[in-house]
């Protein structure tokens, strides 16, 4: 071979050698090695930055959703010139300034612990999206700002309700807003979009606003309204039973009614709203989707079905205990028994697993791994189904409770609303029931897509249609007397201590779920975890850091209790 032709052959294999070096490294993206990570002593990078994550995100919620709360009771007051519910207003929005205080904090450290333990990758998501950080500072400045207005303009706009209202509605913006940045970058992980394989920005909108990012923000919207209300209700749970006085007693007993109320309003939509996150999921990549209901991550549903059966059958217990402080209500012990028989059934069906844990002998005796009754009520079908009559289960307690001490007219009109409400919740409960059976003879794609929106749709329709015909019924109704605030029994308190707790955990174990679903990716599909510490935390050991976070974040949240009740007493 003449020595021109052998140079030219060459040359042309090192150019395509490089040419396949260069494609593979576009496919696959940006790398990190080892040597990119630093390492955090005892508990390691990962976890130090998951506990302090963790925190922070919970405080945020805390700041997030005791302006919602607070907004809530102040426009019922000012509806309702009950100055209940203004003071209680006023009593929350105090202890916002302390909160602040920690969320500010742990938010400083989360960012330099990033900064310094993953300075790559805290480098390629800055690439993407380093404008959201100049809004995401000025809208943390306008939350303060709003905040201390809204606060500190609470006497002084007295007489103006309404534009006292529209600063608490701009915070509430404000706040919301944040929690909208902040979810784009979580969900870019989850699933990245508007970036090509190499990790170059092509749209920084479509990176933000990725697969996932609006149903994380309605999903995380819905959470904050529930766990501002039921740390309202643990708050006056505390002072309940720690009163000295009759009075105090029956302030904290009613406050802790309003916390319930609001914390289970807001926990009803939240399954929906799931599922919604899960069928994104599911659309982004069908390995995630089976990996989150049907492969690593299922038995993490089952815990999830417990702590959100304590949820709402805790939250159905609090009413059942309110209801012998209020006179006539002994009318509707009758049904207390059925409506719990409901929830236990619907709960057990939520809480049946797919997929059966057993030895191989176990399997040989049922002929396979799904046991041929129970594990019909391990699908989606049957889970739709029990949720949906858990929410309108949890529904009729409500109703039951507020017309407790109401005897409705003996007219045609009530007689006949009266029995068209019956109606209307057996027709709910039937089209639900039947939805979830026709959804094991259909294809998944026709139940996920169809079925179940027509299972949500039926039970919201319902509701909105009882709670109109019951607001005609209660027109003449006469009372049997006044609620006798603060007689309800102690155990009742115990119960609104519980729910927090409860969705305190939950709160932590979606977030893990969200975390681990990308295993050893930090951006699925994109950039790997190549950190030497780097691993996806089983159940066990997550279900026991998120205990750890919990214990944390109670003890600080205690803290800033005390603290308010300090200040209030010297005011």
């Amino acid at each position: 071979m003449a020595p021109g032709k052998a140079v030219l052959k060459g040359l042309l294999k090192i150019a395509l050698i490089l040419g396949a070096l260069y494609a593979i490294a576009h496919f696959l993206g940006p790398r990190l090695s080892p040597a990119d990570y630093r390492a955090f002593p005892v508990t390691g990078s990962r976890i130090a930055i998951w506990v302090v994550a963790e925190l922070h995100l919970l405080f945020a919620a805390f700041v997030l959703g005791v302006p919602m709360f607070a907004v809530i009771t102040e426009y019922i007051g000012m509806r309702t010139k009950d100055p209940r519910y203004d003071q209680l207003a006023h009593e929350f929005i105090r202890l916002i300034a302390l909160a602040f205080t920690m969320t500010a904090a742990l938010g400083s450290l989360f960012f330099l612990g990033l900064f310094f333990l993953y300075p790559k990758f805290f480098g390629y998501m800055t690439r993407i999206f380093q404008p959201t950080y100049y809004l995401y500072a000025s809208l943390i400045l306008g939350e303060v700002v709003y905040t201390y207005l809204y606060y500190y303009s609470w006497e002084s706009l007295k007489e103006s309700k309404r534009l006292h209202l529209t600063i608490g509605i701009l915070l509430n913006v404000f706040g919301t807003l944040i929690m909208f940045t902040a979810d784009a970058w979580a969900s870019f992980m989850m699933s990245p979009a508007g970036v090509d394989p190499s990790g170059t920005v092509s749209s920084l909108w479509a990176a933000i606003h990725n697969r996932t990012w609006m149903p994380i923000n309605v999903h995380r919207l819905i959470a904050n309204v529930a766990f501002g209300g039921f740390i309202v209700g643990a708050y006056a749970a505390f002072h309940f039973l720690s009163a000295q006085t009759d009075e105090e007693r029956a302030h904290y007993d009613w406050m802790g009614y309003v916390g319930n109320f609001i914390g289970i309003c807001g926990m009803i939509p939240l399954p929906f709203a799931g599922y919604w996150l899960a069928k994104e999921v599911y659309a982004f990549n069908e390995t995630m989707g089976i990996s989150m209901m049907g492969g690593i991550f299922s038995w993490l549903f089952i815990i999830q079905a417990v702590l959100i059966g304590v949820l709402f059958i805790g939250g159905n217990y609090y009413l059942w205990l309110a209801m012998e402080r209020i006179p006539g209500a002994e009318r509707f012990r009758g049904y207390i028994k059925w409506l719990l028989s409901i929830l236990v059934v619907c709960f057990a069906v939520w809480l049946t697993p797919h997929t059966l844990i057993m030895t191989l002998k176990e399997q040989q005796a049922i002929g396979g791994t799904h046991h041929p009754l129970v594990g019909v009520f391990g699908v989606m079908s049957a889970k739709n189904t029990a949720v949906n009559l858990i929410i309108l289960t949890t529904f009729f307690s409500f109703m039951m409770y507020w017309r407790s001490n109401l005897v409705l007219p003996a007219t045609p009109r009530a007689k006949t609303l009266k029995v068209l409400e019956y109606l209307v919740y057996g027709i709910a409960a039937s089209l639900v029931i039947f939805i979830g059976v026709y959804g094991y003879f259909v294809p998944t794609i026709v139940r996920v897509e169809k079925l179940s929106p027509a299972q949500v749709g039926t039970v919201l329709a319902a509701m909105i249609l009882l709670v109109a015909m019951a607001s005609m019924s209660v027109k003449g109704a006469t009372s049997l007397g006044e609620i006798r605030w603060g007689t309800i029994p102690r155990r009742a308190q115990y119960a609104l201590i519980l729910l927090s707790v409860t969705i305190v955990l939950l709160m932590g174990l979606m977030g893990y779920l969200r975390s681990a679903l990308r295993l050893n990716y930090h951006v699925y599909g994109l950039l790997k975890d190549t950190h030497p510490g780097a691993f996806t935390p089983n159940l066990g050991f997550a279900t026991c850091v998120i205990a750890v976070v919990a214990l944390l974040f109670y003890g600080c949240v205690c803290s800033i209790f005390w603290l308010g009740q300090k200040t209030e007493r010297r005011s």
